[in-house]
């Protein structure tokens, strides 16, 4: 049976010893499957999907990919409550300046 271009990724990510930059994981795949430059150009976006879906990868900054079993919860998972913050923070001020311009209408 043949294998997914991502399962054909976790072995490559499983023999590097470091985490490797998603262009140098997708050459390796498209190589070892036998994609044609047309296919590769086809399929690039479709695998990085795949790779970001994927619960058993991890990418680990610098565009740099990982298995997730490799690292921490906490070097992992992203806290977004200051993100969520931001966008309080942003909304509020937008709404402010909503009020401003329709007491300067008046």
């Amino acid at each position: 049976m043949k294998k997914s271009m991502i399962d054909v990724a976790f072995d490559l990510v499983s023999k590097k010893k470091k985490p490797a930059t998603f262009l140098k994981v997708w050459e390796e795949v498209s190589q070892m499957v036998g994609l044609t430059p047309a296919q590769e150009e086809e399929n690039i976006a479709q695998f990085y999907t795949d790779l970001s879906l994927d619960d058993r990868f991890v990418h680990v900054g610098d565009n740099k990919w990982d298995l997730r079993s490799r690292h921490t919860y906490n070097e992992v998972v992203v806290d977004t409550s200051s993100i969520i913050i931001e966008e309080n923070e942003e909304e509020e001020v937008f709404e402010e300046e909503l009020k401003k311009e329709k007491e300067e209408d008046f």
